[in-house]
């Protein structure tokens, strides 16, 4: 009877633990085995904020995981780097961040923060479920300015570390401007934005060049939701200025980031009025000069790559060239005895 007993229980327990999983995780508008769950966060200043996590699992029996940060005008939508994770034996995971994405309500403004450290409770919550779900491994990536947050999140956790490393995707390490914009106006907007947060610059009137690299419509290989990454710039408002600014001064002081890092860059900078094939042969959103002085400082466990004709987004240029970036993360992650085995 007992022996029944028990059996019936630890059925019990099996249908609540599959019922709960059901209710946690919902089918991922990318289809393909991804599913996402939404975070209700603290509201902020403007109101409800929420947090959505997606994942893909590679098996039961895996126990590495990749948790990934999107950049400014961004949400995760590269199917691709997933798989080659899970391929390696990662299980992936992404966030959306707060206001971006998947994350965004109806009565937000996109991309709207007034401190870095924000976005930190995202990262918590999503790296909670990361960890309860068994992983005991857990590489931490950034991009662009997903790259500024997941370096001033590694450094802010600092005394406890939730991760085992970091790789960077052409992290937002400095702006791409000349010395008087950023040395005279962006601390003035800057100043600005500490007053008058919501004050904002206009939006932009024509499809972006680096867009149309990237979109299928135009001269690229991609689809995205162009309501969630938009191909028309949105004007930035000064106190998510200001909170990019303050996230650079961090980042240029850094010398000591403990954990492993990955610094991923193009070879050359695009800087052309027009679209023209160059943009589609480099970075043409941010300074590569400036992604490699800070990349290099912010820590004793640096390794750099320098990717040939990369775009911004690495994993989104030509089919060769982000074979060569999956190489080398996939060198790296062996050469860190981070492959699972």
């Amino acid at each position: 009877m007992r022996t029944i007993m028990k059996r019936l229980l630890l059925l019990v327990a099996c249908v609540v633990s599959l019922v709960a999983h059901a209710q946690y995780y919902q089918p991922d508008v990318l289809g393909n085995g991804f599913e996402q769950h939404t975070f209700v966060m603290s509201d902020d200043y403007h109101g409800r904020v929420v947090s959505t996590l997606v994942r893909k699992l590679a098996g039961d029996s895996v126990h590495s995981a990749v948790l990934y940060v999107h950049g400014y005008n961004d949400y995760f939508f590269q199917e691709e780097m997933a798989q080659r994770f899970i391929d390696w034996g990662y299980n992936f995971y992404a966030v959306d961040l707060r206001k971006y994405g998947r994350s965004l309500l109806p009565e937000q403004r996109e991309f709207e923060a007034r401190d870095m450290s924000e976005y930190y409770a995202d990262i918590d919550s999503a790296l909670s479920v990361v960890r309860r779900e068994g992983n005991t491994r857990v590489i931490l990536m950034g991009h662009s300015t997903g790259g500024l947050t997941t370096t001033l999140y590694c450094d802010a956790r600092r005394d406890a570390m939730p991760v085992d490393a970091l790789i960077l995707n052409s992290p937002f390490f400095e702006w791409n401007y000349n010395s008087l914009f950023r040395n005279v106006l962006i601390p003035a907007v800057a100043f600005i934005g500490r007053i008058f947060p919501d004050l904002g610059l206009p939006d932009a009137r024509k499809v972006s060049a680096y867009a149309m690299s990237l979109l299928k419509s135009y001269y690229g290989e991609w689809e995205f939701n162009t309501e969630w990454k938009r191909s028309k710039a949105r004007g930035e408002r000064f106190g998510w200025i200001r909170a990019i600014d303050k996230g650079h001064d961090v980042i240029h002081n850094m010398r000591d980031l403990p954990c492993p890092v990955l610094l991923m860059h193009s070879d050359k900078t695009i800087d052309a009025p027009e679209w023209t094939p160059e943009y589609q042969q480099g970075d043409a959103v941010l300074n590569v000069a400036h992604i490699a002085q800070y990349g290099t400082q912010i820590g004793r466990k640096v390794t750099e790559v320098t990717i040939t004709d990369g775009m911004h987004d690495l994993v989104l240029s030509r089919s060769d060239v982000r074979e060569e970036a999956y190489r080398a993360m996939y060198n790296w992650l062996a050469e860190q005895q981070f492959l699972p085995r």
